[in-house]
């Protein structure tokens, strides 16, 4: 009987990573390891304890990340009992816009003792927000000189991406700045530690480097106007080699073989954000399908051959998501941490004795109850911004708006009303693309709401009145990785040759499937319609009570 043949999935979290081996013939899980990065996020001091950082600055220790390949990939491979050599393909995903500086040699700035106590030669985690400043000023000029670059972002960039931090470094430590031989995003530098050679994703690049395959990347002359230091800092800074996902990056070299228990060889993918590579994962390859990456926050994804502006999109990157497609992503600021938030400070004490007794947790208690209620019965509708509007609006000043509460209100009747809520904002997001010619036919979901929470699922069909399949996969980032891996490696490799090829075998989705409820779909179509008439009242400045309420809070904090 053929020996096994396995690919690697190496997901890069904010705190953690994780290595996950797949059966490449069954798309069977067959061992995982995780571990927490020795350092976490760095937000308050340097590792030597004394270096103080600035308010908003998010870094990280990239040896943390070396550690992940050193010690869980051999990990997995001892859980399974498998050789090295059954490895065929390699892939990685990981946070981004996640950058740091290096040397020529490819070395991290903040390894060399010289500038170990500058902040600046440190990697910047994508929730690195320190660099804001930077952003607007991008915002701004793009929008007086009617950059096209803008509207392919949703008509705004964010101190999370490449060029604003690039910048900020600029600007506060230039000896750092001209000390870099280049910036590179995290994953396409674990790519780099793994083969030898940098390829960079057209997945990052394009989503958080402002690059685009018809266009390329801001031009020289709108980077010399922001600032006349940063005219040629695409080409002096920045790999211009861009590669489509799913294509081989380069092959294991004897210095990443020892690093991480392998042989050389192992084809190695070009990198992929890490909510992008649940995707193929979710066993979407082609167009019409929107995934919804559903956890604190939602991230929405999707396929199409066609190109257009959407308003509020994130983004919209040809070969971003898999080769052939362009591919778009949308996202809602909160989810989860909505939910969250209203157990935490808003359920009376008797919720939390019947959870107790139950020997459960309020989520499930009020999830129980909230599914008696019949669409309407609440008689509450809410605007889902605790967190801001991310799609469409894009505009983090945006608040939460909960109407029509009664002394008759009770908990579960909230509870309802904030999951619908998430659901309309997910509705406005699909009715923005379908306005704008992309179709989308059916709804894919995975992360941690889909898995625990079914009357969520279940509202979510009623409301978009879309059916709703759920990833089999609890680990859809790394499994999407691994799949790009075994795409690497191709037939003649002993993988596949595209990543149809491979969803075939590697990706699954659950049994069940959510099927809208004619009759509630129906009522939720007439309280989507106050819903929008109260999301375009507040959110399209007709009344901005929402930032002056904020503006008020921050003055008298």
């Amino acid at each position: 009987m053929a020996e096994k043949r396995y690919a690697l999935g190496i997901d890069f979290g904010t705190e953690s990573g994780r290595a996950l081996l797949v059966d490449i013939d069954t798309g069977e899980e067959v061992a995982t390891s995780v571990l927490p990065y020795a350092h976490g996020v760095l937000d308050e001091y340097l590792p030597d304890g004394k270096t103080k950082l600035d308010p908003d600055f998010a870094l990280q220790d990239p040896a943390d990340w070396l550690e992940v390949l050193r010690t869980t990939i051999p990990d997995v491979l001892n859980q399974a009992g498998a050789k090295a050599e059954q490895v065929v393909g390699i892939g990685v995903d990981f946070t981004s816009c996640t950058i740091l500086p290096v040397d020529a040699r490819g070395e991290p700035l903040s390894f060399q003792e010289k500038w170990r106590s500058r902040p600046h030669a440190w990697c910047k985690l994508w929730k690195h927000h320190a660099a804001q400043p930077e952003a607007d000023k991008i915002n701004e000029l793009a929008r007086k000189r009617g950059e096209s670059f803008l509207a392919r972002y949703g008509g705004k960039i964010s101190s999370e991406w490449a060029i604003p931090k690039v910048w900020q470094v600029l600007n506060e430590d230039e000896e750092v700045f001209h000390a870099a031989d280049r910036f590179i995003e995290g994953g396409d530098w674990i790519v780099f530690e793994l083969c030898g050679k940098e390829a960079r994703s057209s997945c990052m690049a394009g989503y958080k480097g402002m690059w685009a395959r018809d266009e390329g990347f801001p031009s020289p002359e709108f980077l010399k106007e922001l600032d006349p230091r940063l005219e040629n800092v695409i080409q002096e800074k920045f790999s211009t080699d861009i590669k489509p996902l799913g294509s081989k990056a380069g092959e294991l070299t004897p210095e990443g073989a020892a690093l991480c228990g392998l042989v050389p060889g192992i084809a190695v993918a070009v990198a992929i954000i890490d909510a992008h590579a649940a995707v193929p994962a979710a066993t979407i390859t082609e167009a019409g399908k929107m995934l919804m990456v559903m956890g604190t926050s939602t991230c929405h994804m999707l396929l199409s051959k066609e190109k257009a502006i959407v308003p509020g999109m994130a983004g919209v990157v040809e070969d971003g998501i898999l080769p052939g497609f362009f591919g778009y992503e949308a996202g809602q600021a909160a989810t989860g941490d909505i939910f969250a938030w209203f157990t935490d400070n808003c359920v009376p004490a008797s919720c939390e004795k019947e959870a107790e007794q139950a020997g459960t947790n309020i989520h499930k208690i009020l999830e129980e109850r909230a599914a008696k209620l019949r669409p309407g019965e609440s008689g509450l509708i809410a605007l889902d911004w605790w967190n801001g509007n991310r799609s469409i609006l894009v505009n983090a000043d945006l608040t939460g708006l909960l109407l029509g509460c009664t002394l008759t209100t009770k908990p579960e009747d909230i509870y309802r009303t904030l999951i619908e809520a998430t659901a309309f904002g997910t509705r406005k997001i699909i009715s923005a693309f379908i306005e704008q010619g992309i179709r989308i036919d059916e709804l894919y979901a995975c992360g941690g709401l889909p898995e625990r929470n079914q009357l969520l699922m279940q509202i979510y069909s009623d409301v978009t009145g879309l059916e709703i399949k759920v990833a089999a996969s609890a680990q859809p980032c790394a499994l999407g990785a691994a799949m790009l891996g075994a795409v690497a490696a191709g037939k003649a490799g002993g993988g596949y040759d595209d990543a149809g090829e491979a969803a075939a075998k590697m990706a699954h989705v659950k049994d069940v499937v959510y099927r809208p409820s004619s009759e509630a779909h129906n009522i939720y179509r007439i309280l989507y319609r106050e819903y929008e008439l109260l999301h375009d009242y507040f959110g399209r400045g007709e009344n901005e009570v929402m930032k002056k309420l904020k503006a008020m809070k921050a003055r008298t904090a």
